[in-house]
């Protein structure tokens, strides 16, 4: 499925800034035009591609974008591997966010990974890499100082299949609803449990947790 980028819909770019300056982030004009251009992308290919179960644009901005940066303080080092990222999420939006730090985005779904090539390739994304495989296979030749997921399973599973890309010194950071209590208690003895913090997105009255789990 062939795209254009096109110039983005003024009132929506209106609507992302808001949200950025209400998550306290300070981001240039071309960063506000490139996270407006991958909720469109996402918008337009969604039609076909059935990305995502959130079909409203509005909603896009308070699920998908300000979910994604919300853990921007909790992502560390150079080299950061978003494990199950679907639509980009939250992998797109942090690299737009730190483009001096290198992302690899994982997704074993095909037509997820061409959506993403599409994304990276319109919004001139250079920080980023895209690879369609499993967890439970990939390889890498260099150890990552962030691991993230979204979507991915439980806490225990992701720590048993990607454990092993996480760098020493590193860490495994996880997006959560409510607070995994059961999920913490089955943390493996190899990880321990840096912090959790409950984060609270404006205007959406949910639970959101953000767990940092360490190597020992």
């Amino acid at each position: 499925m062939a795209t254009t980028t096109t110039k983005p819909d003024s009132i929506l770019l209106t609507q992302v800034r808001k949200a950025t300056s209400q998550l306290d982030l300070t981001l240039s004009n071309i960063q506000i035009l490139k996270l407006t251009q991958h909720l469109e992308l996402i918008n337009k290919w969604n039609r076909v591609y059935n990305l995502t179960a959130i079909r409203d644009l509005n909603a896009m901005i308070t699920h998908h974008l300000m979910d994604s940066l919300l853990v921007a303080p909790y992502i560390q080092g150079e080299k950061i591997l978003d494990v199950g990222t679907g639509a980009g999420l939250p992998g797109i939006p942090l690299a737009i966010l730190y483009p001096e730090k290198q992302f690899l985005l994982l997704d074993s779904t095909q037509k997820k990974t061409r959506f993403l090539t599409q994304v990276v390739i319109e919004l001139g994304l250079d920080n980023v890499e895209i690879s369609s495989d499993r967890i439970e296979h990939f390889t890498h030749e260099v150890l990552f100082d962030t691991i993230i997921s979204r979507a991915f399973s439980t806490i225990a599973k992701l720590l048993h299949v990607a454990g092993k890309l996480c760098a020493q010194q590193g860490q495994v950071v996880f997006m959560k609803g409510g607070y995994p209590a059961e999920e913490l208690t089955a943390v493996p003895p190899s990880f321990h449990l840096d912090q959790i913090t409950r984060l609270d997105i404006p205007g959406i009255d949910a639970e959101r947790h953000v767990a940092v789990i360490k190597p020992t």
